[in-house]
């Protein structure tokens, strides 16, 4: 004879395997009536009218640098505005022609912009140098000293505690 629990345990099992087997035949059933439903139809890319539209942005974008002397032509401060014209204009064309952006197409014209302005605007390193010996030994030693002023604290501290205790 079959303790209880063992038999309730059992029907358990004997339940969930029904009821699991059930629902993969529901499930078999349901998924033969699903119908899949294309994309959304996205345009394409006109990648030729880009080409021209991104160029009109290119020509507006040289007028405003006409505006800028030369010499600040590498200091950003002196054109940030006009640059960021000259992004949003490509950005707001390249969506207008269902292209994505930034695209390879968009960013060599970019490149060529950057070339033909910014070419002579290299970064010239900092070059670092050691301090001199005095001031470095002195930089050196205040930690020094200050840790071991803390730990001498530290002890002394410790020491009156327990004489006080």
């Amino acid at each position: 004879m079959m303790d209880p629990r063992e038999s309730a345990v059992l029907k358990l099992f004997l339940l969930v395997f029904l009821v699991n087997t059930s629902m993969m035949r529901g499930s078999t059933a349901d998924s033969m009536t699903v119908e899949v439903t294309p994309p959304p139809h996205r345009k394409l890319c006109n990648e030729s009218r880009l080409q021209w539209e991104v160029e009109v942005c290119g020509d507006d974008f040289k007028k405003d640098m006409d505006h800028v002397d030369p010499q600040y032509w590498c200091n950003l401060t002196h054109f940030i505005s006009e640059y960021h014209i000259f992004t949003l204009c490509t950005e707001t064309k390249s969506i207008a022609v269902h292209c994505y952006w930034p695209n390879p197409l968009v960013e060599g014209y970019i490149i060529r912009i950057h070339k033909h302005f910014f070419s002579n605007c290299t970064y010239e390193p900092e070059v670092w140098v050691d301090p001199p010996d005095d001031t470095l030994t002195i930089l050196i030693l205040i930690p020094v000293f200050l840790t071991l002023a803390m730990i001498a604290l530290v002890v002394w501290c410790s020491k009156r505690s327990d004489l006080l205790a």
